[in-house]
């Protein structure tokens, strides 16, 4: 509330978030000349073949149970048209394009060798009818506005190059009364999670992302993207000032996780 010609005045969705403006710009490729999109790009394009085995060795598989529950919070919604942005090897649009009986399910993705691996894991069965895989940019998509009941992200906001332009998208194409969920990483807040997280994150996880993945900076940028990302209430924050409402978290396995949602 502010005060205008001596009369208050409220400013709907005034959320003050200086957070946003000190968040610390993280690249996967510090020498690289290209922008941080392409640079994600190449990266995952690079570990594509990797990627899924990977994720299941560096979560211990809760991230398995994580989309478990986006998949259920997602059903609950009963959705006509869904859009899983930054899908990757497509696991989570394939688990809608299994699970729910929507019209429409596209999973969008920048990293084409992501696609690929996506596309393969349909081919010749009747899912390959269910789920459309489409190559392009989170920031600027090809779709018309009010199209989806549905937006989902996971494990990909971080990478968005301008967030709020991102998430300016996202609120776009989400129809009116329609759901969006974020799955992302954040850093647990209590001890010791909080100390033994740094050092897994630190020191394991680019460890084991060398050993299987010919691009030894992947994980190392994964690690520390996910250190200085906004998380809990900073995000919240964010997504309210972008113009999503009813913004709520829940944080997962003491904290290593944390599922958001919002509509519009």
């Amino acid at each position: 509330m502010v005060f205008k010609n001596g009369k208050n005045v409220t400013i709907k969705n005034a959320i003050f978030a200086p957070e946003m403006t000190t968040q610390k710009k993280v690249t996967p490729y510090k020498d690289s000349t290209l922008n941080k999109k392409e640079q994600v790009e190449q990266m995952f394009d690079t570990i594509s073949g990797k990627y899924d085995h990977l994720n299941r060795v560096i979560s211990f598989g809760t991230d398995l149970k994580w989309r478990r529950k986006v998949l259920q919070m997602v059903k609950d919604h009963t959705p006509h048209s869904i859009l899983d942005v930054a899908t990757g090897t497509g696991d989570l649009a394939i688990e809608f394009a299994k699970r729910i009986k929507a019209e429409k399910i596209v999973g969008f993705d920048l990293s084409e060798g992501m696609l690929s691996m996506a596309r393969k894991k349909v081919a010749q069965t009747p899912l390959e009818k269910k789920v459309t895989f489409i190559k392009g940019d989170g920031e600027a998509m090809p779709f018309k506005d009010n199209s989806f009941d549905v937006v989902t992200v996971s494990f990909g906001v971080r990478n968005f190059e301008n967030l709020e332009k991102g998430l300016c998208e996202i609120l776009r194409v989400l129809k009116k009364g329609g759901l969006f969920i974020i799955l992302e990483t954040s850093v647990p807040e209590k001890f010791p999670f909080k100390q033994g997280y740094n050092l897994y994150s630190k020191n394991i996880l680019p460890l084991v992302g060398s050993l299987f993945s010919k691009d030894k900076v992947a994980y190392t940028y994964l690690s520390e993207s996910a250190s200085v990302f906004p998380y809990a209430e900073a995000l919240n924050n964010i997504l309210r000032k972008t113009g999503f409402i009813e913004v709520q978290h829940k944080p997962q396995t003491f904290g290593v996780a944390t599922i958001y949602s919002a509509t519009k």
